[in-house]
């Protein structure tokens, strides 16, 4: 029995990451269950397990009695074998034979133990994971359940729900994945390790890990909006005056946050300078739309807050955005209703459209009639061209995949700088 208890103590505390005296202490408890229900012990039975030599011992406690009145009670006769000095009715302990201890440990106990010592890995990963929520961990998906991911984390699974996934993201058994620990629940069948992907900390903490500035405190994050897996806003600001919040997530050559873009498989994300007055904070964070006027409702409720703002006719869609998307996490992000509304211009057509060719050819280099091409397409700004992809630019405008890739380029260059320089 000792080499058998000696290889599960040594399994379990080497791969499955159980304290070696929780082991043990599972063994007797378990143990002693049983020889209660099998044995004709009193209740007062203790099994204890030798640390050095994993000897198991087993002890009773009976009363010495003149007369041998069965269970509980031990003649004064053989009382006086094991203490000399006995007295009637007093306590004496007297020891189970190990070896029939150790047919019930091998017998009855086995399933019992088992069950203790699952309990006490199951302590083991929750007490490790609550204190890991917030971190962002990597596992291997090895199931999928209408949608849900079960997540391999080495010495435990997590679940990452349908609801916590990327709409747009796609995975297999096998495929490796990183996630954010939203939450650790104790269960019935052990602790529920929940991921995120779609949360808004897990872009934070994206940010976190690849911004010195920010983890060193330097730079705070103020605030993040998500529309999980198309675009994010996050609004930063500096407590160091050398420091630009948003050149600093940004990083050389735009390298950290493409690292955060490549983790979110492509997301869009607005990196916004946060600022204490509102009227400044919605104008960075509706970028990259350029507005008219802003004005304050006063009169609005605290918790309804609104701010009013207009743009010219050509800005209206790019501050709206798709379906609604920038204004929307523009609210989100600054905490104010945000209404937009264009401003009534009375100018003509051939005005405008002459200007937006002009500014077309100045800013990407092109020819007047190439600029005109893309104004008689509906492409007005840098924003329009580079929202499309090369490949309907080049057939709504009927250009050739070089001239496409070419303008195309150049629109997501000059834009690229203006985002730097706001």
């Amino acid at each position: 029995m000792n080499n058998e208890l000696l290889s599960i103590i040594s399994y379990l505390e080497r791969d499955r990451g159980v304290d070696r005296e929780i082991i043990i202490q599972a063994i007797e408890s378990a143990i002693q269950q049983a020889a209660r229900k099998s044995l004709e012990v009193t209740n007062d039975l203790r099994v204890a397990i030798d640390r050095t030599t994993l000897r198991i011992n087993a002890f009773d406690t009976v009363v010495a009695s003149d007369e041998d009145d069965g269970l509980g009670f031990i003649s004064m006769r053989q009382a006086k074998r094991l203490k000399p000095d006995v007295q009637p009715n007093d306590l004496i302990e007297i020891e189970i034979p190990p070896a029939k201890l150790g047919r019930i440990a091998a017998q009855t106990a086995r399933q019992m133990i088992l069950q203790k010592i699952r309990e006490a890995e199951r302590k083991n990963v929750y007490d490790e994971y609550k204190d890991r929520i917030g971190d962002i961990v990597s596992g291997t998906v090895r199931q999928i359940s209408h949608r849900d991911l079960i997540v391999d984390l080495g010495k435990t699974e997590a679940v990452l729900p349908a609801k916590e996934r990327i709409p747009s993201e796609e995975y297999n058994v096998g495929d490796r994945v990183r996630a954010y620990v939203l939450r650790v629940q104790a269960a019935s069948n052990g602790p529920a390790v929940v991921l995120s992907r779609a949360c808004n900390d897990f872009v934070k903490t994206l940010f976190f890990l690849e911004v010195s500035e920010i983890a060193d405190g330097i730079v705070e994050v103020m605030g993040v909006a998500r529309d999980a897996g198309y675009r994010s806003k996050i609004a930063v600001k500096t407590l160091d005056e050398k420091v630009d919040p948003v050149g600093a997530c940004v990083g050389l050559r735009g390298v950290r946050v493409r690292n955060i873009v490549r983790e979110l498989n492509g997301e869009k994300i607005d990196i916004v300078r946060w600022s204490a007055d509102i009227k400044q904070y919605v104008t960075q964070a509706l970028s990259p739309a350029k507005l008219k006027s802003i004005e304050l409702d006063a009169a609005e409720e605290e918790g309804r807050r609104t701010v009013h703002v207009t743009v010219d006719a050509d800005q209206l869609s790019l501050a709206i955005g798709k379906r609604g998307q920038n204004v929307r996490l523009a609210s989100k992000l600054t905490g104010w209703r945000v209404d937009i509304q264009k401003v009534e211009e009375e100018v003509s057509f051939e005005s405008k459209r002459a200007s937006a060719i002009d500014e077309l050819a100045e800013v990407l280099d092109l020819t007047e009639e190439v600029a005109a091409k893309l104004v008689e397409c509906g492409f007005l700004t840098t924003e329009g061209i580079v929202e499309v992809e090369v490949a309907y630019l080049q057939e709504i405008c009927e250009f050739d995949e070089i001239t496409a890739s070419t303008i195309w380029a150049a629109a997501s260059a000059a834009s690229s700088v203006e985002d730097l320089g706001e």
